[in-house]
């Protein structure tokens, strides 16, 4: 009888939009087509995502937990499914999944599991504690940027022997640039000849878009000809909306809601700006990068890991508007094809070192690391 390919499951906190999510959901479709039996669960109700998995034939569990609410009947439950599927692999993403995780091992035997933080600050130092004390319970972390690897060493929340940075990965030949969509979608949002500046995410704290919007105000002052797109929705919206009015900008600030199309969106852009206060490995600035837009970011968790300043585009200091509008006017007044060589610079860096297929296999070799897997019958490939 031939051997079941190796099983792992993803453990996740939610499957809405987000960066994490979508390489939760990149990560599971490309080990699926590699050959290994892929589950994912969610520990909120199941979101968009959640779609896409199940769309690629890869189940789709939700503990049904609700947001700020602790529920122990959520930990039997996945003990439940963990001592049915026993899993080669458990690999958690995000804070409360790493903690759930390493938790639930104590009721359900797992092989290996793995727990991945998907940003240099997870929510303070109580989770920071948590991450420690719970640690013995963990066979590995894993931290998407070098930056965020370093400063969880030295607060103590993992120790340095076991923590390693596999960084996100991106599919870019879904995000590249596109001069057909850009046409199109110029056309759909009315931009005309303006110069289109995107930014796109959950509008939330950490991507401090009061900065933005502040700093798109002295943009406007020296290039009126300038367009601000934002994409993405969260609790902020209503906020943003309201100071957007007071600061005045009027039609030259568009929130665009929540877009399935950002792969499109990007191509009718000019330039991309990221405004975080705080971040990871944000997959948003790699699909910018690969759709061959030249980028402004804060100097912020793995942004300069992943933005060559002075070549792919520009970093500057976070919380600082006037900095930010300095950076975006600067960018916006290089000539055309300085833009274009940013961009090009960009798509071929992110190509080099974020490629979803390189990635993949770091997570294989990883696997097999912790989990020493037999080898594939004669002449199949390794899963």
């Amino acid at each position: 009888m031939e051997a079941k390919p190796p099983s792992l499951v993803f453990l996740i906190t939610t499957l809405g939009l987000g960066g994490a999510e979508t390489q939760v959901v990149r990560l599971a479709t490309g080990l699926k087509a590699r050959g290994w039996r892929v589950s994912v669960v969610t520990m909120l109700p199941k979101g968009h995502n959640a779609e896409i998995l199940q769309g690629q034939g890869i189940p789709v569990h939700s503990l049904e937990m609700r947001r700020s609410l602790p529920d122990p009947r959520a930990v039997l439950a996945l003990a439940r499914f963990l001592r049915q599927e026993q899993p080669t692999i458990l690999h958690a993403h995000m804070v409360h999944a790493n903690l759930l995780a390493r938790v639930v091992r104590l009721l359900a035997p797992v092989r290996v599991v793995i727990c991945t933080a998907h940003n240099v600050i997870e929510g303070g130092r109580w989770r920071e504690l948590a991450y420690r004390l719970t640690d013995p319970l963990c066979n590995l972390t894993t931290q998407v940027s070098q930056a965020g690897l370093e400063r969880y060493v030295q607060v103590g929340a993992v120790p340095a022997h076991k923590i390693r940075f596999i960084p996100n990965g991106i599919n870019t030949a879904e995000f590249h640039p596109d001069a057909l969509t850009r046409q199109r979608l110029r056309d759909e949002l009315g931009l005309g000849g303006e110069f289109v500046w995107l930014a796109a995410g959950r509008l939330t704290e950490a991507k401090d878009y009061p900065n933005l919007l502040q700093a798109f105000r002295q943009v406007l002052s020296q290039q009126p000809n300038s367009r601000l797109l934002i994409g993405g929705t969260g609790e902020l919206l209503g906020a943003l909306q309201t100071l957007s009015r007071e600061l005045g900008l009027g039609e030259r600030v568009q929130f665009l809601g929540l877009r399935k199309d950002m792969a499109a969106v990007m191509s009718a852009a000019d330039g991309f700006v990221l405004s975080s206060a705080w971040e990871g490995l944000p997959m948003v600035l790699l699909e910018a990068a690969a759709s061959g837009l030249p980028v402004v970011a804060t100097d912020v968790g793995g942004n300069p890991e992943a933005l060559q300043s002075g070549i792919t585009g520009v970093l500057v200091p976070a919380k600082d508007s006037p900095a930010l509008a300095k950076g975006m006017l600067e960018l916006a007044a290089l000539p055309p094809s300085q833009r274009q060589e940013m961009g090009e610079a960009g798509r071929r860096f992110v190509t080099e070192h974020y490629g979803l297929e390189a990635i993949l296999t770091q997570w294989e070799t990883l696997y097999r690391e912790l989990a020493p897997l037999p080898a594939p019958p004669a002449g199949k490939p390794s899963p």
